[in-house]
């Protein structure tokens, strides 16, 4: 039996050869990167954080003056609570056999009750809109005004980022993107001071659109970064 040697050899090939790796250059971020500003105008009055500080999130990093929002909450609080005694009182009334009591006056006795919890509530919000929160934990990474310094309304005023997990974002050619699925580990190649960085990373987000002027199609890739080996902001590249 005659053996076709040419076809042997291409089968030999086509065996041994491993699939082509590809590779894409992106750059890193922080998975949380947040520029705080205020919702109304104000002095600063107190930093209870200072720059390179970590924060837990729902931490207050910064107070604007807020001694009239204060006394509003108290305000509000005493005339919430005589309303709801009026109210009780007159529930404690209803349940006496011996003694009437209009429904309407119960009604209004409720809905007095009601609005008051309302306006406590809203003054509440307006206490709370004189601190800056942070939305997530992190690294204060900047405060721009200091105490007694007076700022605009949705004037950045602070910048949380949290390093401890970034994300790899590339442009990956369509065709190349193809091959990528969600939750598929890839191999990361970072830029560092010293020298480039070698990570694993999973894919979190593949988008569901390619760009009809490139051809790209956008991935993220989230890696741990717990060590703070990676500043986020530098260069890389994936090879899948």
């Amino acid at each position: 039996m005659k053996i076709n040697r040419f076809a042997l050899m291409l089968v030999l090939v086509t065996v041994a050869s491993p699939a082509r790796a590809e590779t894409a250059a992106g750059i890193t971020e922080p998975v949380c990167d947040a520029v705080l500003s205020p919702a109304v105008p104000g002095l600063v009055s107190a930093w209870k954080f200072k720059e390179g500080d970590f924060v837990n999130a729902n931490d207050v990093i910064l107070e604007l003056d807020n001694k009239l929002e204060t006394l509003e909450v108290e305000r509000r609080k005493l005339a919430m609570e005589n309303r709801k005694t009026d109210w009780e009182a007159l529930q404690s009334l209803v349940k006496k056999s011996s003694i009437s009591v209009k429904k309407e006056d119960l009604d209004k006795a409720e809905t007095e009750f009601k609005i008051a919890v309302v306006e406590h509530q809203m003054a509440a919000e307006q206490l709370r809109r004189r601190s800056i929160i942070a939305p997530c934990s992190g690294y204060v990474a900047a405060i721009t005004r200091d105490v007694g310094e007076a700022c605009e309304e949705y004037q950045p005023l602070a910048r949380v980022v949290d390093t401890r997990q970034c994300y790899f974002v590339s442009n990956v050619e369509a065709k190349a993107a193809g091959s990528l699925k969600l939750g598929q580990t890839v191999s990361l190649e970072i830029e560092t001071s010293s020298k480039p960085a070698a990570v694993s990373g999973q894919v979190t987000f593949l988008s569901p659109i390619i760009d009809p002027a490139s051809g790209l199609r956008r991935v993220k890739v989230l890696f741990d970064n717990a060590d703070a080996k990676i500043n986020p902001g530098v260069a890389g590249k994936m090879r899948f």
